[in-house]
């Protein structure tokens, strides 16, 4: 029994020093984006929430691919562990993409005067909040472990098929949501400080992002173990009163 229990408590210690790191890293991210980050021209103050907002995005369109993965995997396998990362993905993928939905409207209303408008962008954002939810709610109501991975897994291939709409949606329409500033060709581009804070901004999200999403994985396996035990214990109670009855 020491040699598990040691290396649970090393497990353990490793995973708040990543934590503590990823909180250290967190608090800098802020701190760069409030005071270092030069002041934007035209949207001034109110720009400064774009170094959450952009990476709240960024991790919840990498956590919904890293489901999309395991959805695919699973299907091909079989094999739960893909079923548990499945799911850690989509949950991980619905808080960052709710962060990005409150961030948006919060910045949109000073700039654009509306707090939310049907465009493309949005519209297509919104559907793959909901798509996602849907997935989840999807697993709560079925019981069967093998039957509840299979369909959640299936469905979420399907819900997996908004996310490159949702970042093409700005370049195929005419939306209120402005042009990409990254990668968006000619034109756009960011100034090298404020380039600099959203890559540490990112990789600040990025690493509650992995931290969050490894915790979750780790919980749905010891929630698929304890269901195996009880599914154990339930099968040896029928048994035994089975033979019970036979006796008399």
């Amino acid at each position: 029994m020491t040699e598990p229990l040691d290396s649970r408590s090393r497990g353990m210690n490793a995973s708040t020093g990543w934590a503590l790191l990823a909180c250290a890293l967190v608090c800098f991210a802020g701190y760069a984006a409030l005071f270092i980050a030069p002041e934007e021209r035209t949207m001034k103050e109110i720009q400064r929430i774009f170094y959450f907002h952009l990476p709240s995005w960024i991790t919840s369109f990498s956590a919904f691919f890293v489901a999309f993965v395991a959805n695919v995997a699973y299907i091909a396998t079989r094999k739960p562990k893909w079923d548990w990362l499945g799911v850690a993905g989509a949950e991980v993928g619905v808080t960052c993409c709710t962060i990005g939905l409150i961030t948006g409207p919060i910045w949109a209303h000073p700039v654009w005067g509306v707090w939310w408008t049907w465009d493309a962008r949005l519209t297509t954002t919104f559907v793959l909040w909901l798509l996602y939810i849907t997935y989840l709610v999807l697993r709560g109501l079925l019981e069967d472990p093998e039957r509840r991975a299979t369909l959640s897994a299936i469905f979420g291939i399907f819900a997996f098929l908004d996310v490159p709409l949702v970042y093409m949606s700005n370049r195929l329409w005419r939306t209120q949501h402005p042009q990409p500033v990254i990668l968006g060709g000619q034109g756009s581009g960011l100034n090298p400080t404020m380039g600099k804070v959203l890559v540490i901004c990112i990789f600040a999200i990025y690493g509650v992002m992995m931290i969050v999403l490894w915790q979750r994985y780790a919980l749905e396996r010891l929630r698929h173990e304890y269901e195996e035990l009880r599914f154990e214990a339930e099968s040896r109670a029928s048994d035994a009163a089975s033979i019970g009855k036979g006796n008399r």
